[in-house]
């Protein structure tokens, strides 16, 4: 069972997450505000791990919305967001998901968030596709955002809280290792695709 770290060090992990969000654009402000309550932020094994992603991408996704259109930030934000959730979101596909799929108890937890993937994949390439250069393409991504956000949310307060109960602590620290090794990877192998959804994404 994950214990919770103290309010201190959950502080310093969720501020570490937000800098280094910062570094790509220091003067753009990461104003991300309260985050959903987790007994998961600042925990060193898996769950941890991913939650410091989350809170990095949640200041990710705060710069891109503050940014003007013709601010070059903006692309270079959107660029790392879009590398960053695909080299996260397949990592954690084979640090976590496929070991708790296996599970029946777990399986459709898995299943969900990896449904949840996909269709993230699909709105960001709608947006990279799209004038970020326009006015109006904030309110495409405000669409990913709202997505993102849910998706981030459920993962947190449901998915990792039943898949937790399947998993050892020493499951747990061996699935970090590998999330590391995997999300460098995958993140350098990562792809901006642009299509244009052409009707809504379900």
């Amino acid at each position: 069972m994950t214990r919770q770290a103290s309010p201190s060090v959950q502080s310093e992990a969720k501020a570490a997450a937000i800098a280094e969000a910062k570094s790509f654009a220091p003067e753009v402000p990461a104003r991300i505000g309260s985050t959903p309550a987790t007994k998961f932020r600042g925990n060193p094994a898996i769950f941890g791990r991913l939650v410091e992603d989350h809170d990095r991408h949640r200041a990710l996704l705060a710069m891109i919305e503050a940014t003007e259109p013709k601010d070059p930030a903006r692309k270079t934000l959107f660029e790392e967001f879009v590398r960053e959730v695909h080299g996260h979101a397949a990592a954690e596909e084979q640090a976590l998901w496929s070991t708790v799929m296996r599970n029946p108890e777990t399986t459709e937890y898995a299943r969900h968030a990896v449904g949840d993937h996909h269709k993230l994949d699909k709105l960001m390439a709608d947006a990279a596709a799209r004038d970020i250069t326009s006015p109006g393409w904030l309110r495409h991504f405000a669409t990913l955002k709202e997505e993102y956000l849910e998706h981030i949310l459920e993962e947190e307060t449901e998915q990792f809280l039943e898949a937790e109960k399947t998993l050892s602590d020493q499951d747990q620290r061996y699935m970090r290792t590998v999330f590391n090794r995997r999300k460098k990877a995958e993140k350098a192998a990562a792809v901006i695709e642009k299509k244009i959804a052409l009707s809504p994404i379900a």
